[in-house]
């Protein structure tokens, strides 16, 4: 698979996703983005980024076990693969560089 790019909201879903690791599924997603960023994510938004990085094959999704609290209803639970992981570094150090050849403005804050 060739370079894979991330739109920004792509990018936050993939950063959430290493944050919560075995945990990462839509609703806690969207409670991590918001608590974090202070930024509103709908459920739609994230199920619809996480099948568009699903078919990029840089996460994938399984059906968790059913639980009590969640009614018997299963999570679908997400994880990242290798490619994903790579493509958030480059998006990473493309970010960085950029603010490295920026100084007055990374200084300047």
């Amino acid at each position: 698979m060739g370079k894979e790019y991330l739109g920004e909201f792509e990018e936050l879903v993939m950063l959430m996703i290493a944050l919560l690791k075995e945990e990462a599924y839509g609703l806690a997603i969207c409670d991590e983005i918001g608590e974090r960023t202070g930024r509103a994510a709908t459920i739609g938004a994230v199920h619809a980024t996480v099948a568009r990085l699903e078919k990029k094959g840089l996460v994938e999704t399984h059906m968790g076990g059913s639980t009590h609290e969640r009614g018997g209803r299963r999570k679908r639970l997400i994880k990242m693969t290798n490619t994903g992981k790579q493509a958030l570094i480059r998006s990473k150090e493309v970010k960085v560089k950029l603010w490295a050849d920026i100084p007055e403005l990374a200084i300047g804050g």
